[in-house]
């Protein structure tokens, strides 16, 4: 729980509500102000110059976005893109009152960094993955991690989330169909045998 303090610095930033899918950052703009999400979701990733996406972290509420903080302590672009995956609600920070909030509070100042490390050790599992696990591998994992029953998601928001291209991920699921470990329906995968699947990872 946020200490007292935290809580009344958090209380007295001006709320701000944003829609489902609207973009909150964008890769390459300058980052002006920091964010502390109350209610929803947000989806960080990033776009290569071909176009590929990679999902690099969500940011839940009462959490921060480190990327944010990379950016305004750096003060250099924004390095992602970071959409609103539901409605939201955030308390804004300027740029001039987070480097105050920063100096002057240790509670604040604690939340910041203790969040920053957090997420820092987060993507490092995730640049390891992308590295050093093979696309059958990551497939494997993520569908394992989902809830039993139908997964409701497309072949590109799965190679966003893993880190691959569409068609890559295509491939994989048909060979996963074929060799009955999922069955797949238009925008939804269905994991059959959990056992096998799990022996490849």
């Amino acid at each position: 729980m946020p200490s007292n303090e935290l809580q009344q610095i958090i209380q007295k930033l001006p709320e701000q509500v944003v829609p489902e899918a609207q973009q909150i950052f964008y890769q390459g703009a300058a980052c002006d102000q920091y964010f502390i999400l109350t209610e929803g979701c947000v989806h960080v990733y990033t776009r290569s110059v071909n176009g590929k996406e990679v999902s690099l972290y969500r940011v839940a509420p009462g959490g921060m976005c480190v990327l944010t903080t990379a950016s305004l302590i750096g003060k250099t672009p924004f390095p992602a893109e970071a959409v609103a995956e539901s409605p939201l609600r955030l308390r804004t920070v300027t740029k001039k009152k987070f480097d105050e909030l920063v100096g002057s509070s240790d509670a604040f100042r604690n939340f910041v960094f203790k969040d920053f490390g957090e997420r820092i050790n987060s993507l490092i599992k995730t640049i390891q993955q992308l590295a050093l696990e093979t696309i059958e591998q990551r497939l494997a994992k993520y569908l394992l991690m989902q809830p039993r029953g139908a997964i409701n998601i497309t072949h590109h928001e799965l190679a966003v989330e893993i880190g691959s291209a569409r068609e890559v991920i295509s491939r994989h699921l048909k060979r996963l169909e074929k060799d009955r470990l999922v069955s797949l329906g238009r925008g939804v995968i269905e994991v059959l045998d959990r056992e096998r699947l799990h022996s490849l990872i």
